[in-house]
């Protein structure tokens, strides 16, 4: 329960910082280096993810919760890699 309370003030922290940058802009939909969440977000709080496009510097995907926030993850994150492949394998089996 410590870890999740911890975690919540962690992404509200850094929502709070990234709001100056819009994601409306073509390159809104970008994640750059103050962006990113390195703490695993647990997967019943995510509600979608979307890769961000090819012309951004950084190869990440955007992964938005449930409450509407989003945060920016590195792709190659193993916990981000080990969900996405828990959502790909339940879609496909339905």
């Amino acid at each position: 329960v410590f870890s999740l309370a911890l975690l919540t003030l962690l992404l509200a922290a850094l929502w709070t910082g990234s709001q100056g940058i819009s994601f409306r802009s073509p390159y809104g939909a970008c994640c750059y280096k103050e962006m990113f969440v390195r703490q695993k977000i647990p997967a019943f709080l995510i509600r979608s993810y979307q890769k961000t496009p090819s012309h951004c510097s950084h190869k990440a995907v955007r992964v938005e919760l449930l409450k509407g926030k989003k945060f920016c993850v590195d792709w190659e994150e193993g916990w981000f890699q080990q969900y996405r492949r828990q959502k790909e394998s339940t879609s496909t089996s339905t």
